[in-house]
């Protein structure tokens, strides 16, 4: 008995390895990107690229145990959720209240160590960030928040109401 559950619970391991989520990996830089509308210094983009883009952009660096379901569902889980809450490659579609929301978020992060995930540190210790690239990234972040605020008492679609 214990041999037939073996073999049934191999045959069903067997058989999810051919049933794979899509790859989030694009090629080249989206039009929207946070890079298409606003300045990203290269030492910024490097913290950004390193610690950040895996879960929050359209261009993930997969380890080789992706290849492994069902791990392959739950990376694929987790980078959709970072996506849902901040996406590098589409920041440039955000209205410019949700940017500064975003870019305030960013800066409490780092700052604030929460990211990246510990759970993401595990495996990727060099996504972890220094005090420096810490501050770095938080003054960028706020820095463009101060060129690009949006004026106290303004609602986010009176830009709408003014273009016609």
């Amino acid at each position: 008995m214990f041999r037939k559950i073996l073999l049934i619970f191999l045959g069903a391991f067997v058989l999810i390895q051919f049933v794979r989520p899509e790859k989030n990996q694009i090629t080249g830089i989206s039009a929207n990107d946070i890079a298409t509308k606003y300045a990203i210094p290269a030492d910024v983009h490097n913290v950004l690229k390193r610690s950040c883009f895996d879960c929050h952009s359209n261009n993930t660096v997969y380890p080789w145990y992706d290849n492994i379901q069902p791990v392959s569902w739950w990376l694929n889980s987790h980078i959709k959720e970072g996506k849902d809450e901040l996406n590098f490659s589409e920041f440039a579609t955000y209205s410019p209240k949700k940017a500064d929301h975003k870019l305030e978020k960013i800066g409490e992060a780092v700052t604030d160590g929460w990211m990246p995930l510990g759970s993401y540190l595990w495996i990727h210790r060099d996504a972890k960030l220094s005090s420096e690239e810490a501050k770095l990234v938080s003054n960028w972040a706020s820095q463009l928040r101060s060129q690009h605020s949006v004026p106290a008492g303004k609602k986010e679609n009176d830009h709408h109401h003014e273009a016609h």
